[in-house]
């Protein structure tokens, strides 16, 4: 079931071209990053997605509905993470969650899971403003899965989080994936976006350069093939990657001279510059 259709999108702001000619699908349960420099496109691509703003050719879709005008059934099954955090600072973090809940129905109930999901219940009667920068975005993403959207559109939503705050998002959206939550992300950590994406769009000046699963366009653009060793006396040796470098390979193994080894195909860092010139970041 394709929960996002894009067709040949298109969007101008004043003369400059901000989307041409973009297709994406993504399924259910799918994870898809899009990635890209500031400028590329991502964010306006997102708003359009979301009916914030109006495309100027093409279709995009959402849930079958046309993103020109989505009925409240589609955004009722729709949660956003943006840079704009949604949040009241004066209100604490359960009181910002109930008035969600009352804007979509939720029992209430159901506020105190949400907050043990994103590891902020010592925190629920802590007022947004007095949130770490970590808190905070937990704090955003607990508002936007309190309704258990279908489709989760998330904005960069490690951007600037210390590891460890990382690294319990990636379990969450994780664990979204698994109970089947289709979700859209934008990010500049390529690491990111190889663990948690089945999908990439890479994006340039409003143009997919490249899209597909994040590891086979790594193994695409390995023009080198090569495997890289490095013994137990400091040396490094670069051997091609073909049958006639397995003697030489079995022989450093049978030997304990191995410390590390690896093959040579570019991340998505590299090929984003070998396509474009320009670094994602």
């Amino acid at each position: 079931m394709k929960i996002i259709e894009i067709n040949g999108l298109e969007k101008r702001f004043g003369i400059k071209k901000v989307l041409n000619n973009v297709n994406i699908s993504i399924e259910k349960g799918e994870i898809l990053g899009l990635l890209g420099p500031s400028g590329a496109g991502k964010t306006t691509l997102i708003k359009i997605l979301t009916g914030q703003i109006k495309a100027e050719g093409g279709i995009a879709k959402v849930f079958g509905a046309n993103c020109d005008k989505l009925p409240s059934e589609v955004y009722s099954n729709i949660g956003i993470v943006m840079d704009n955090s949604g949040l009241y600072g004066r209100l604490n973090c359960y009181d910002n969650l109930k008035l969600f809940a009352k804007i979509f129905n939720v029992d209430k109930t159901y506020i105190n899971e949400v907050l043990e999901k994103v590891e902020l219940m010592d925190a629920k009667k802590t007022t947004v403003d007095k949130l770490s920068k970590g808190m905070k975005g937990r704090m955003i993403l607990a508002r936007a899965i309190l309704h258990k959207p279908e489709l989760l559109f998330l904005d960069e939503p490690t951007s600037g989080l210390d590891p460890a705050t990382t690294e319990r998002i990636h379990e969450l959206i994780f664990e979204l994936k698994e109970n089947g939550t289709t979700i859209l992300l934008t990010t500049h950590d390529m690491y990111e976006a190889t663990k948690l994406c089945d999908n990439v769009a890479l994006l340039n000046e409003g143009k997919i350069v490249e899209y597909g699963e994040p590891l086979s366009i790594c193994r695409k653009y390995n023009f080198d093939n090569s495997i890289n060793i490095l013994l137990n006396d400091g040396m490094k040796v670069t051997l091609k990657n073909t049958s006639e470098s397995s003697d030489a390979i079995k022989e450093y193994f049978e030997n304990n001279r191995v410390i590390s080894i690896h093959s040579s195909e570019p991340n998505l860092e590299s090929v984003f510059i070998s396509l474009t010139g320009r670094s994602l970041v």
